[in-house]
């Protein structure tokens, strides 16, 4: 038999399989030894890029402190890396194409890992902002990768498995991180945040450069490069995503540079769409979004990106400002969401395999939004159980609904499509808890305003109840040896105002993200019943 007969025999039965051709050994069998392991090291690379965008966050006054940077300083450690990430998430597509998964994602780890070890050798509040950033552009080019390749690679029959994997990595990195980063600090110094990058980056290097071989570059996206749709993305992402993160403590429209960043954005983003759809050779196909499976996945990703991220920000925020808890209290409240999600990725992959996709995700949604509204009635006498409840039914329902969304986002797409797709299902979810972090810190400053003005209105002074109070606060002050006992009373008192309605406004910051998964879970009624199953594309077999 001629070598052309051979590559068409192994193309056939590759189709037949649901593999790509490189999945097949020389016996034309899958070798599936060798998918898993390099698919892994995939995943554990993905894991380490998301990892990093939370894993700063309870550690942030150590930094400040060992780089001598200002309060307004560190928070750019956090914003560089996400602005720098979601630039090469749409990228990550095009680029993967042209040099091939292997050569692009082992480029990345290493630049990941280098910058990594830089940063956490940084000495400046300069140089780790310029590190930091190319630690963002590299982990923007991991994050992408792997769901595409989990779509392509696998049998229909195995995507499911392979989405409850990568949904685990999307929901496990941002719970944990600040919970390691807490105890990392603790235990060594916030150096090692970065350092410990290092072991596990070489493990991926090793098994992505080894069995990632997953497809073949193509050359010929070399040619005819759209520059200018790359300027314009660059310039719509950035303005768009900063305005979203800085908007809510500069007041919005009110700060002339948010509004005109605001502004920027908006033209870009319209330019950038039509660059896109007119362009030959466009940077970031959007033919995805002209499937309607599709777009209503992502919509659903979207939203289930506010409830992922607004999650892990309220209820560490709250344990933290509201109850006082120290960096390992809040490590181990939130240790919870971790393991309920770890333990329950494998049920939820089985009950979303054996039902019809709306109804896993109805389900799922619903679920999320009945235990965030637990949080409605939060008290400043919660403790550990009531966090737990919450936490543990969240997760469980967070993690079916994202299953579930991920499966329908892809049920009916060619496999030529996948590697845009997951650059835009991963863009989508990580701007949709970029609006819901911005949207819930307004949500917050408003809604206390609100309640500490009705609560501040309802005091008087004359009132018996409020003179007993005030009079048992300044014998409790006269006690503590206070030089004014009475107005020490008076301003406790103030505080114990303040942090009631701000108890009021963690509360309404609730209600608000389970609204949020009300809403996608009526998304889910609008999906079409011939592809509910969502795990087969057209011209495969169930």
């Amino acid at each position: 038999m001629t070598d052309a007969a051979l590559s068409f025999d192994r193309a056939e039965r590759a189709q037949a399989l649901g593999v790509p051709e490189t999945a097949l050994n020389a016996q034309g069998e899958v070798a599936w030894g060798k998918i898993f392991l390099g698919f892994g090291g995939m995943v554990v690379g993905q894991f380490m890029a998301m990892l990093d965008i939370q894993i700063v966050n309870s550690s942030l006054t150590q930094i400040q402190s060992g780089l001598g940077a200002s309060a307004d300083e560190i928070s750019w450690i956090q914003t560089i890396y996400l602005l720098a990430e979601v630039i090469t998430i749409p990228l990550a597509a095009y680029l993967s194409k042209l040099f091939g998964t292997r050569p692009f994602y082992v480029t990345s780890v290493v630049i990941f890992v280098i910058a990594s070890m830089a940063v956490g050798m940084a000495t400046s509040y300069e140089s780790m902002i310029v590190l930091r950033a190319i630690q963002g552009l590299a982990a923007g080019a991991m994050i992408p990768a792997v769901f595409a390749t989990a779509m392509t690679v696998f049998p229909p029959e195995q995507r499911v498995t392979a989405n409850v994997i990568t949904g685990l990595v999307v929901t496990l990195a941002p719970t944990i991180g600040p919970i390691l980063g807490g105890y990392l600090t603790d235990a060594l110094s916030w150096r090692w945040l970065f350092f410990i990058n290092l072991f596990p980056g070489i493990l991926v290097i090793f098994l992505v450069g080894r069995y990632g071989g997953f497809d073949k570059p193509d050359k010929s996206l070399a040619k005819g490069i759209d520059w200018f749709g790359l300027v314009v993305m660059t310039i719509f992402l950035l303005t768009m995503q900063y305005a979203l993160e800085e908007g809510a403590s500069e007041g919005w429209f009110e700060d002339d540079l948010i509004l005109w960043l605001t502004v920027v954005a908006a033209v870009t983003g319209l330019v950038f769409v039509w660059r896109q759809v007119t362009y030959r050779q466009p940077i970031v196909s959007l033919k995805p979004f002209a499937n309607k499976e599709f777009t209503l996945g992502v919509l659903m990703s979207f939203i289930a990106g506010v409830s992922i991220f607004g999650g892990s920000f309220l209820i560490p925020i709250f344990l933290g400002q509201v109850l006082q808890y120290t960096a390992s209290q809040v490590g181990t409240t939130m240790l919870v969401s971790g393991l309920v999600m770890f333990v329950s990725a494998p049920i939820c992959g089985r009950l979303v395999r054996s039902m019809d996709l709306r109804i896993s995700m109805i389900l799922g949604f619903g679920l999320a939004a009945w235990s965030t509204a637990l949080g409605g009635r939060i008290t400043a006498d919660w403790g550990f159980y009531e966090f737990a409840v919450l936490q543990a039914w969240r997760s469980f329902g967070v993690m079916m609904a994202m299953i579930g969304a991920q499966q329908l986002s892809v049920s009916t797409l060619p496999p030529h499509m996948m590697k845009d797709a997951s650059g835009l299902v991963n863009l989508v979810r990580n701007l949709g808890g970029a609006v819901g972090l911005a949207v819930l810190s307004t949500v917050l400053t408003h809604q206390t305003a609100i309640h500490l003005a009705d609560i501040s209105a309802a005091v008087n002074w004359g009132n018996l109840s409020s003179q007993q109070m005030l009079e048992a606060l300044t014998a409790i002050m006269e006690q503590r040896g206070a030089a004014d006992p009475e107005a020490a009373a008076r301003m406790a008192f103030g505080g114990m105002i303040r942090r009631e309605a701000a108890v009021l406004g963690y509360g309404d910051a609730f209600y608000f993200l389970a609204a949020g998964c009300v809403l996608a879970g009526a998304i889910a009624f609008f999906v079409g019943p011939a592809w509910a199953q969502g795990s087969v594309r057209p011209g495969e077999k169930r």
